[in-house]
This record gives C-alpha cells, structure tokens and sequence, in this order.
C-alpha cells in the first residue's frame, strides 16, 4: 500500500570545483562556531528584501533555532531512514547515504527507489567514522536534514556546527520515539504541509485497524531482539520504534528497559546491547521477535540451534519469529509493509 505519488524528475547540478569561500567555511567548522543557519529569525541587513523574509521559516530543535528556506531544492539527507518521508511530501533529496555505513553495495530502499532515480537522488558514501564534510559541501546542498534514531543522530551532533556552516542543519530529535512523531516534525515544522502528513498517517490508522482485527495476538508478553553479524546482540527499549507498532497492534510488550536499567547504546538510542549470559536472564518472556541489525541477515532455525536461545521460553515453546531487517527503525513505507509481515504470520 504504498503511495502512488512520483516527484518530478529533478537533475542533479554537479559542481565543478569549490569556491574559495566554501573551503574557508569548511575550515572554519569548529566546536565554538556559531552555526549560520541557525539562531533565530533572519536579520535585516541592507540587502533583505521581505520576499526573502518570507522564503525562510525559523524551525525549533534541539540544538536550537534553524532558519531553513521554505521551498528548498537541494537537499541533502544524513539518515536514510528519514529520506523516504521527503519523497512523500515532494521535497527534492540531492544525496542520502546508504542504510548501514561502509556498505560495499549500497542501494537505495526498495520502497521508495523509483522516487529516488526519479529525483536523481545521489548516494553518498558513509562511514563509520563519521560523515565526509567536503562532499557535502561539493553538493551545495540549500538544507540540511538529519538525525533520528542511533548512530545517525550521534554522528550527526558530533559535527552539527560543521553541517551548519555548509547549510541550515536541522536534526530530527532522538526524543521522538516513533516514526509518526519523526514525520510531523519533518511535515509540519521543516516543509509546513500538515495535509500530506494527516492523510498517509489516517491511512496507516486504517490499516494498523484492519491488521490488528484479523490477527490472532500470542498470549504473553514479548520481547525484541536486533542481532548483528558480529554476533552482538541489542534489546529494543519498550514503546518506541517495533516494540510500539506491536503494542498498538495488540501485542503485550515486555518492559525490558525499565526491568533492567539498561542505558542505551549511544544517547538518543532505541536499544542497548546485552550478553550472551544475559539474554537467558533477560529474555524470558513467552514471545520474541528477532531481526537483523546493520544489514544482518538472521535466521530463528539458525538460532534455535544456539543453546544461548535453545533454552528461552518463546524458542523452547515455538514462538520466536523472525522479522525483515528493515523493519528495525522503519519509516511509513516500512511500517505499512511491517503490517503486511504481521497480518502473513498471525491471520
């Protein structure tokens, strides 16, 4: 049930080198900056005219004021996560980065890749050790939008004053614990178009309702777990992301972050990371649900052999599941097709 909507196809301008006044801002990036697109309402020097005054709105965040152009063209998302609510609101996305850093083939997410080869969206390489500031700034991006959940936000805060020296920077806060909160702050606060936000949102309403009068809820609470290929293995804090669809959906949630204490793995994160030896102690709900982390694929077969899991209520009792690797942090294209997944397994 995605959306048929399609943006018009949009060239992506390449520049042909850097200005010398852009690699100065890009040198001056520093802890002590004063981000420039940021600190209030635009100021009325001698060259402002009030048509430009009203091509700007001053958006709040957590790293304060940001004023942003109200029709922006180019620009340039930190968080893949988060680009597929641009494409729904028609804003044109010059470059995102791929799903899970250092990826060696990274794609584009199969639910809204048409719309990006359409707006002649660039995917940008992105490392773990941080995002490369001198390719943004080789965009010439007119905004700046990042954050959300986990690693994004944190790479993000760490060079914030940097961003904002190349463009206005404005992070989607780590507070916001579902994508429907991420969304209204995008739609209504950055691009001012609430109507777009209010009818996808009562359509994922519609059919949340649907799914959750079809299935046939397990009895017992349950628990999520997101495995890596390194063999970590991370809780997923109760009432936000995954844990909170479920619980709309009928699901008892297990509260494993309030039972255990646990800090999250980075600030703003929606998990923390548990032991092998902590898992038997933890997870001891009658349900849980496993899924792959940072492009992990996971198999419940596979784990069931692992006497780590072997021995865990929902494994012991058949009732561990698997779930798609892009449903851990989904957008609304991923939740509407996490809907999809449930309504397969519990009708």
């Amino acid at each position: 049930m995605l959306s048929s909507r399609r943006p018009a196809r949009r060239p992506l301008v390449a520049l042909a080198a850097l200005t010398a006044a852009a690699s100065l801002a890009l040198a001056g990036c520093s802890a002590g900056t004063t981000p420039s697109g940021s600190g209030g309402e635009p100021s009325a020097d001698a060259g402002s005219t009030a048509s430009e005054t009203a091509a700007e709105r001053v958006v709040t965040t957590d790293q304060g004021d940001v004023t942003v152009p109200t029709d922006p063209q180019r620009v340039v998302v930190l968080n893949h996560a988060l680009a597929g609510y641009l494409y729904e609101l028609d804003v044109p996305v010059l470059a995102t980065v791929p799903e899970v850093t250092d990826d060696p083939d990274p794609k584009f997410s199969p639910f809204w890749e048409d719309q990006a080869e359409a707006d002649g969206t660039e995917l940008m390489e992105w490392s773990a050790d941080g995002y490369n500031l001198e390719a943004i700034l080789a965009l010439d991006p007119d905004l700046i939008v990042g954050g959300g959940w986990g690693f994004p936000l944190k790479q993000a805060t760490d060079v914030y004053d940097g961003l904002s020296q190349i463009a206005p920077t404005v992070l989607v806060s780590g507070t916001y614990t579902t994508w429907q909160e991420q969304f209204a702050f995008l739609a209504q606060d950055v691009f001012d178009d609430a109507a777009t936000y209010d009818e996808l949102v009562a359509g994922y309403d519609e059919r949340l309702a649907e799914v959750g009068g079809a299935i046939t809820v397990p009895e017992g609470e349950t628990a999520f777990l997101a495995l890596t290929s390194e063999g970590k293995t991370f809780a997923l804090n109760e009432g936000e992301g995954l844990p909170a669809i479920f619980e709309r959906l009928g699901f008892a949630i297990q509260p494993i972050q309030a039972q255990t204490g646990a800090e999250p793995y980075t600030p703003g994160g929606d998990m923390f990371e548990v032991s092998a030896e902590q898992v038997t102690s933890v997870v001891t709900v009658p349900n849980v649900f496993v899924v792959g982390f940072n492009g992990a694929e996971i198999d419940v077969d596979a784990l069931a052999a692992d006497p780590v899991y072997a021995g865990l209520p929902s494994f012991s009792s058949g009732h561990a599941y698997e779930l798609p690797t892009w449903t851990i942090r989904g957008d609304y294209h991923e939740a509407m097709g996490l809907l999809d997944v449930v309504e397969e397994q519990f009708s």
